[in-house]
């Protein structure tokens, strides 16, 4: 992609630059950010009603399986919703 194209300059001419930090400002990390809170979330209220489902400290994390539920969710929180439902329920 031309720097011309980039969407704004931290895509274009400070791509390169920006590879250090990229692992903690990327959609991949915001995805992962998202289903390491709501897992959290779901073990304290599992501690304060019955939920129905142990719920386990961590749970891998399928970004493009996330993604590919966005796009049938249109939202990207219940797209994590719903990946956990899926990965919780099997």
């Amino acid at each position: 992609m031309s720097s011309l194209e980039a969407l704004s300059p931290l895509d274009g001419r400070y791509y390169a630059k920006l590879a250090p930090v990229r692992e903690y400002f990327s959609e991949l990390a915001l995805i992962q950010a998202r289903v390491r809170v709501e897992v959290a979330y779901l073990r304290a209220l599992g501690k304060v009603i019955d939920i129905g489902v142990e719920v386990p400290t961590s749970i891998p994390v399928d970004a493009q399986r996330i993604k590919d539920i966005e796009k049938v969710t249109h939202h990207d929180v219940k797209a994590v919703e719903y990946y956990l439902k899926e990965h919780l329920n099997t």
